[in-house]
């Protein structure tokens, strides 16, 4: 959708549309997906006006009413599988990580998660009949885990030249939990420069997880970490991007389920996440990935390798 089109939605004119344009409400798509209070704030309405305007604008969109399956599976067509590199891996998740999907990865220190997520931001850049997406990476960093080095090291085993690949992937630190969140949001501004088709959040749960201690501020940490998760997948669902978020896991044995690899989140995360990978160690730079939770595919395990080159068979 044109810009323009903003201001043919009823209530909006040429000073509410600039506000909607500068919020990162480039096209009515966003508009449409969006909650009324969200739109509120950033137009400065009243919340009944921005109810008729995200009606309309799903509308004009052909959003939010009952559609058959065979238009859902032809809608499915437009998603994408991006490689890991192991064709183990990609053939346990279906092809590779899908678009418009949140993939989680977790297990402990060490286990391989960070490692997967920069082999990812290295393949986004592919073609799509390399198994890439042909577009940028975004990568919000909460534990300083992103190294340009490593990044380096990928690229040279892809053939690729590392300075190019590096101009494809673009960081943030985020300092607080407050910063993650605050980081989603900027992505609306910067898609209308870089064709955005991957976002990773190493880790998703650190920061909520250090900051809201004890039962008091679980309610509270599960409510902020919901609407984060949320924002997360509007992005992969409007930019037909993939959802790349890492995970820690408890570092004892729970004291009601007794697993010590059960994931940080809760139920809010289990139900929200697409793909749900459990990674562990095993000998020899070997790491053991298992699907643990899919809408679509059964349970099961690959083995991959971390290599000087990036990820392996």
């Amino acid at each position: 959708m044109e810009d323009n089109d903003l201001e043919e939605l009823p209530y909006v004119g040429p000073a509410t549309a600039e506000k909607l344009r500068d919020s990162g409400f480039s096209d009515l798509m966003a508009i449409a997906v969006t909650s009324p209070s969200t739109l509120a704030e950033v137009a400065d309405i009243g919340e009944g006006t921005a109810i008729k305007i995200i009606n309309s604008a799903r509308q004009k969109v052909d959003i939010g009413g009952f559609e058959t399956g065979d238009v859902l599976l032809e809608r499915r067509s437009e998603i994408h599988k991006l490689t890991t590199c192991s064709k183990a891996l990609d053939e346990l998740l279906g092809g590779g990580i899908e678009t418009q999907a949140i993939t989680e990865l977790f297990g402990e220190f060490g286990s391989g998660k960070t490692q997967i997520a920069l082999q990812l931001a290295v393949n986004a850049q592919l073609k799509h009949d390399q198994g890439g997406l042909e577009g940028h990476t975004v990568i919000i960093d909460t534990e300083n885990t992103f190294r340009p080095e490593r990044i380096a090291q990928m690229a040279r085993g892809l053939e690729l030249d590392p300075s190019d690949v590096l101009k494809t992937i673009h960081v943030a630190r985020a300092y607080n939990s407050h910063h993650q969140i605050l980081l989603v949001d900027k992505l609306k501004e910067m898609v209308s420069e870089f064709p955005i088709k991957l976002l990773i959040v190493d880790s998703l749960t650190g920061h909520f997880r250090a900051e809201y201690i004890g039962r008091g501020a679980l309610a509270d940490r599960q409510q902020k970490l919901n609407k984060h998760l949320h924002d997360l997948q509007r992005f992969g669902d409007i930019r037909n991007a993939s959802i790349i978020v890492t995970n820690q896991v408890q570092s004892k044995p729970d004291a009601f389920f007794g697993d010590p690899t059960r994931p940080i989140g809760g139920h809010i995360l289990g139900h929200t996440a697409t793909f749900r990978v459990y990674l562990r160690k095993s000998k020899g730079g070997k790491r053991i990935c298992r699907l643990i939770d899919s809408p679509n595919l059964p349970e099961g395990e690959a083995v991959v390798t971390v290599t000087e080159d990036g990820i392996r068979d």
